[in-house]
């Protein structure tokens, strides 16, 4: 089965900048598309973005277009989240995961995403 492991977490101050990484291993990994996810302490974890197998489809949350930006590198099999104006609120578990076969109807439907990482810790203080 496909495996995950996100990092490039941490703490940021309001207004800075995080890359997060999710390196894939696994049969045909460069196949799936991608998804980023958060989810802090007490609150329901939201889709942020996800990127289809080929790289060339993207999709983000109202409340993050235009500052973060994901993209994937299918030589490294890995995925990258760059977060950009980084807000407090903000501060949350990310996580990558897999989807089997997105389109813009579904790629924040996390019921379809299949496998998931761990997450990392991501902080961003006032």
């Amino acid at each position: 089965q496909v495996q995950l492991v996100e990092s490039g977490g941490g703490l940021v101050q309001a207004g800075g900048s995080l890359r997060l990484s999710c390196a894939a291993s696994g049969p045909m990994v460069s196949t799936h598309a991608m998804g980023w996810f958060r989810q802090a302490p007490g609150k329901e974890r939201e889709c942020v973005a996800a990127i289809n197998w080929s790289g060339g489809s993207a999709y983000y949350a109202d409340s993050v277009k235009g500052r973060f930006t994901i993209s994937r590198d299918n030589a490294k099999n890995t995925v990258y989240l760059q977060m950009n104006s980084l807000k407090p609120e903000e501060t949350a578990v990310y996580y990558c995961a897999t989807h089997p076969v997105m389109w813009a109807s579904n790629w924040n439907d996390q019921t379809q995403y299949n496998y998931w990482g761990q997450g990392t810790q991501v902080t961003v203080s006032s």
